[in-house]
């Protein structure tokens, strides 16, 4: 494979760039400068695997937080 050929290829999105993509799209807020970048770097399985990681995150915490004010 020459380095024209692997310059032309986008690189793979690390694992802080997928968390914090999925944060953004869970805060509903998000530039369309880093959208059309993670377009590019994301794939699909890293936004679901992340995604569902992320749930659980948020669904843990509220579970927290109501035990906490429920006390």
């Amino acid at each position: 494979m020459s380095d024209e050929d692997r310059s032309a290829r986008p690189k793979r999105a690390g694992p802080l760039q997928v968390a914090k993509a999925v944060f953004w799209s869970f805060f509903g807020v998000r530039k369309s400068k880093h959208h059309d970048e993670d377009a590019v770097t994301l794939t699909p399985t890293q936004v679901i695997v992340a995604g569902i990681i992320g749930a659980g995150l948020l669904v843990f915490c509220l579970i927290m937080l109501v035990r906490v004010v429920t006390r």
